[in-house]
C-alpha cells in the first residue's frame, strides 16, 4: 500500500490552485525487466484515474534516458493525494502493477509552482 504524505511544507504558486501536487511513478530502465506498454496505458492508468476519480493522467514512454516509463497524476492538495492513497481500491492498483512490469517503480511527489 502506498503511504501517506505528511509534513510536506509547500508554498503557493501563482498559476495554480494553492499546494496542487503532481505525483509522477517512474520505471528505470532495468536489464531483464519486462514492461507492457499497451496495458500500462490501455488498462492500468485507466484504473488509477477511475479509482481516484482523476480526469486525466500524462503517461510517457522513455526513449533515451534512465526511465522505460512514467505517469503523472495531479491532484489538488496533498490532502487529495493521501485520500487517493487511502481508498480502498488502491490496493487494487498495487495489485495490478504485476501484470505489466517487473520494474520496481519510484514515487516523486512535486509541488507544482510555475506552468
Amino acid at each position: 500500500m502506498i503511504k501517506p504524505v505528511s509534513d510536506l511544507t509547500l508554498h503557493d504558486a501563482e498559476d495554480y490552485p494553492p499546494n496542487m501536487i503532481k505525483l509522477s511513478i517512474l520505471y528505470p530502465t532495468t536489464e531483464g525487466a519486462t514492461f507492457d506498454h499497451d496495458y500500462y496505458r490501455d488498462s492500468h492508468v485507466p484504473l488509477c484515474l477511475a479509482t481516484w476519480s482523476l480526469s486525466s493522467a500524462q503517461i510517457s514512454r522513455g526513449v533515451d534516458g534512465p526511465y522505460v516509463a512514467s505517469v503523472s497524476f495531479n491532484f489538488d492538495s496533498v490532502d487529495d493525494m493521501n485520500a487517493a492513497f487511502s481508498h480502498e481500491g488502491t490496493g487494487a492498483i498495487m495489485a495490478d502493477v504485476a501484470r505489466y512490469t517487473t520494474i520496481n517503480p519510484v514515487m516523486q511527489i512535486d509541488e507544482i509552482v510555475a506552468g
